[in-house]
């Protein structure tokens, strides 16, 4: 199922008061008939999430003094994407940058599955190329994680 969530209102659904850069805000979906609606808590006016929300995360408010990242174009994010295929010491990366192109557009799942080697594994479709991808989904530690972020960041912004 696909929900539409919007960005943040950059203002406390229960408090109106405006949030501050850096400030750290709780954001919940919840169902309201046919729509998904987005509400977004300061700190002192967060009591949990409500009976029957969607989902709920904790996230802070950009600073003025953080920086956009500008990534790569979306035609060389996916020639990387595509070399890293067969490459089995960068799989976690692979997978990594399929989600990243997921997020943008580029790459749409069609299903997940198992791959030749009975791993789960996400089938992924890209229209811009029309051809069909399999990624093992290889869900990386924390610390290797921060890695891949800091490699991709490096390379492709």
């Amino acid at each position: 199922m696909d929900y539409e969530i919007h960005r943040p209102s950059k203002r406390c659904s229960a408090t109106d008061r405006e949030f501050t850069p850096g400030e750290t805000y709780y954001s919940v979906l919840v169902s309201e008939g046919d729509a998904t609606q987005r509400y977004d808590y300061c700190m002192d006016a967060w009591g949990g999430p409500p009976e029957g929300a969607i989902g709920w995360w904790k996230s802070q408010m950009p600073s003025a003094a953080s920086k956009k990242r500008h990534w790569a174009p979306n035609d060389v994010m996916l020639q990387f994407f595509r070399e890293l295929a067969g490459r089995e010491d960068q799989e976690d990366t692979r997978y990594v940058l399929a989600l990243l192109l997921v997020r943008r557009r580029v790459l749409r799942q069609e299903e997940t599955g198992r791959d030749e080697r009975d791993r789960e594994a996400l089938t992924l479709y890209c229209p811009r190329l029309e051809e069909t991808f399999t990624v093992p989904v290889v869900v990386p530690d924390a610390a290797r994680a921060e890695a891949i972020q800091e490699d991709l960041a490096r390379l492709l912004e």
